[in-house]
């Protein structure tokens, strides 16, 4: 059974991944000289402690997983309200500190959220493929993904509760739902966009869009940060200044340089060779995350492909085009490359949830 798991398993996956978190660490370690190198010692930590359970998720069936899943969806949502009592950091109370480490519940919720809503999905359809397209089916669904996005929400983690969304529409689409839920939904953005704007989104999240549209309204203030992030990138220029060299990350221009704006220190030090290096492993690793999705064994595994691969395909959408200025700041990280204990556990696990469908895969299951 191994040989026949290690046999079909996409292992470009691996390497993709390999060499991001590799890229990542190299570039925390420029970025953390200034504090004695901390925050890469406990990257460096995650990463040991990830390693064991990404090794064992791949061997445990999904559908095992997926069977323990309400277990731990339910779990969550009770982390993910008990944050809520925490104290705020920065404007959100989405960390539980436990001892030198911070354990954010939203980022694990990713992976029993999508897996426990690939289930549903997959259950509604035993009857058929078109009853995910039943109004009252598909809202019974969503339920599944509103509980813990209006939690995020709650926090307030906007970045987080846009990935669920994205996952969603993804393994929705892969699930056949009719076409005309997409339209509407479209229609629905469109109109509701601005009612969110003038009525419904806190000051300092309108102040956030403003300044992405025009950074010059407050260049010491909420526009600085996007401001000095477009300097750093475009200080590279082709091949960088130099690890340990670039000015706005050396001098603490930049900030936070270790998280949000990783790629700006790289664009900064490594220049345009290196981030065009990553922008492509992240087309290469959605790319196959997406084949991976079209020949799992089941429609199950296939959901569940497709969810991760929306997760990831946001994220990086997210947070390199806010570094360069095309969206606006929402504090998303860069999966393996930013610094952050609980988000490089997650998504080395949807990795490994990735690896696992693959190697047991057999055939395309896609809706024609």
């Amino acid at each position: 059974m191994r040989k026949k798991i290690f046999k079909n398993i996409e292992w470009g996956i691996l390497v993709c991944t390999i060499l991001l978190i590799l890229i990542g660490l190299v570039a925390l370690f420029s970025a953390t000289q200034n504090t004695e190198y901390e925050e890469l010692k406990k990257q460096i930590m995650w990463l040991c402690i990830s390693i064991p359970i990404f090794i064992v998720l791949i061997f445990i069936d999904y559908e095992i997983i997926a069977k323990a899943s309400p277990v731990f969806y339910g779990i969550f949502l009770v982390l993910l309200v008990a944050v809520l009592f925490t104290e705020s950091v920065n404007g959100a109370s989405s960390w539980f500190d436990i001892g030198p480490f911070s354990l954010q519940p939203s980022e694990f919720a990713k992976i029993f959220v999508i897996i426990m809503f690939a289930s549903v999905v997959v259950k509604i359809q035993q009857r058929g493929r078109k009853e995910i397209s039943k109004p009252t089916k598909l809202m019974l669904s969503l339920i599944v993904i509103a509980l813990p996005v209006l939690l995020i929400i709650k926090q307030p983690d906007y970045g987080t509760a846009l990935a669920f969304l994205v996952s969603t529409v993804m393994i929705l689409f892969t699930a056949g739902i009719d076409k005309k839920y997409i339209i509407v939904s479209i229609l629905l953005i469109v109109i509701l966009l601005p009612i969110l704007y003038f009525f419904i989104l806190p000051e300092h999240a309108k102040t956030r869009i403003d300044v992405f549209l025009n950074p010059n309204l407050d260049p010491r203030g909420s526009g600085y940060n996007i401001i000095q992030s477009k300097l750093a990138i475009g200080a590279g220029e082709v091949f960088g200044m130099g690890l340990l060299k670039g000015n706005q990350t050396q001098l603490g221009f930049l900030y936070p340089k270790t998280t949000d704006f990783i790629f700006a220190v790289i664009g900064e030090e490594m220049g345009f060779i290196a981030t065009a290096g990553i922008v492509i492993l992240y087309v290469v690793l959605i790319t196959k995350s997406i084949y991976v999705a079209k020949t799992a064994k089941d429609d199950l595994g296939s959901y569940i492909a497709m969810g991760i691969t929306g997760i990831f395909l946001f994220h990086m959408l997210e947070n390199i085009g806010m570094t360069i200025g095309l969206l606006p700041i929402t504090g998303v990280p860069l999966p393996f490359v930013s610094y952050g204990g609980s988000s490089l556990l997650t998504n080395l696990i949807m990795i490994a949830l990735l690896l696992n469908i693959s190697g047991r895969r057999q055939k395309a299951i896609f809706v024609e």
